[in-house]
């Protein structure tokens, strides 16, 4: 957007400590997940999992070897979902596993296909955590929460799932008054603590890595989380939309509660100009333009907008090569849904 965020340039340092971090990341000695298992999740999603994926559920596995998916549902009324449904077995015993496309399983009605839901919480909010990556190639840059009844909105929680789940008790002990419950969600913070602290894991909320990141986001977008495209030496790889976002969400407020289509279809004027300036961007290899625009409508939310943004992204996306993302965006908006997100449920 207009004054969303100056354009940077890849820093070497940068580049090199987030090579160590992913490095890192990937270590596969800190876990006891069979190896066959960690290939059958990544070969289903199409994506490689960041290490602390699989020793968290190690650590869940060490307090209940029997249902690990449910280690925080007293405590926290959290449920380990999405991928780890393939850790868990849930996949094999669904009648329905043939048919699923595991990049929707578990994809709330707002998650952008940067967004991969592994924890599932209140289901009157739809709050759920996933992982936040911003190309399928590299591992994820954060840990993110959203509730879907409310809206767009990603909150980033730390760069691991330790560091997400401890933020999240931390904050519902100040809802607590129970006293056994708040003595379990002190004891899982104590463990959680230690496990991340063994393992080597950040506990911040922004962690440095972030911190890095949100300094080469070229713009916020409607969901909040910064969108990241290369930008190079000159300056090309991404300019700005001519609105800002508070214009660009009253342009999309007027398309929505137009009370005909013929004053919808003059409300969209706008839109159909911003989408000519895209198409002079893409042709000048600016194609943070596009990808923008096609997320804040996406985020918007309204049926009105998905023929653009099925026009927009999958072509941004595939010209950032970001193919797989192409895909889950087509497959996402030809079958977005608000409830019934857990595909598995037979």
């Amino acid at each position: 957007m207009a004054g969303g965020g100056k354009r940077t340039t890849q820093d070497t340092q940068q580049n090199s400590d987030k090579v160590k971090e992913d490095v890192k990341k990937r270590r596969s000695d800190q876990s006891d997940v069979p190896t066959s298992l960690r290939q059958e999740v990544e070969f289903l999603y199409k994506l490689t999992m960041p290490e602390d994926f699989y020793t968290f559920w190690t650590f869940c596995t060490e307090i209940d070897p029997k249902t690990p998916s449910d280690v925080l549902k007293d405590t926290l009324g959290l449920q380990l979902v999405g991928p780890y449904d393939i850790l868990s077995g849930k996949h094999t015993s669904s009648k329905k596993n043939s048919d699923v496309n595991y990049n929707l399983h578990w994809r709330f009605f707002y998650d952008p296909p940067e967004f991969q839901t592994i924890i599932a919480g209140d289901s009157r909010t739809q709050f759920h955590m996933g992982y936040y990556r911003d190309s399928p190639e590299e591992m994820p840059a954060f840990v993110g929460t959203n509730e879907a009844i409310k809206g767009c909105l990603i909150t980033p929680a730390g760069d691991n799932v330790f560091s997400s789940v401890k933020l999240f008790a931390t904050k519902k002990l100040k809802d607590i008054s129970d006293k056994k419950t708040v003595a379990a969600i002190k004891a899982l913070i104590q463990k959680l603590t230690a496990a991340a602290d063994k393992l080597g894991y950040s506990l911040e909320q922004k962690s440095n890595s972030m911190k890095r990141r949100e300094k080469k986001a070229v713009t916020k977008s409607f969901h909040g989380a910064g969108l990241v495209v290369p930008v190079d030496k000159n300056n090309v790889g991404y300019r700005e939309l001519p609105e800002t976002d508070g214009n660009l969400k009253k342009i999309c407020k007027a398309i929505v509660e137009a009370p005909t289509d013929d004053v919808r279809m003059k409300a969209f004027a706008p839109i159909q100009e911003m989408i000519t300036f895209v198409q002079f961007a893409n042709d000048e290899c600016d194609y943070g333009m596009g990808y923008e625009l096609g997320i804040d409508l996406f985020c918007y939310g309204s049926h009105y907008f998905h023929k653009v943004a099925r026009q927009l992204l999958p072509l941004a996306y595939k010209l950032l090569k970001r193919d797989l993302f192409a895909e889950i965006i087509e497959s996402h908006l030809a079958n977005r849904r608000k409830e019934h997100v857990n595909l598995l449920d037979a």
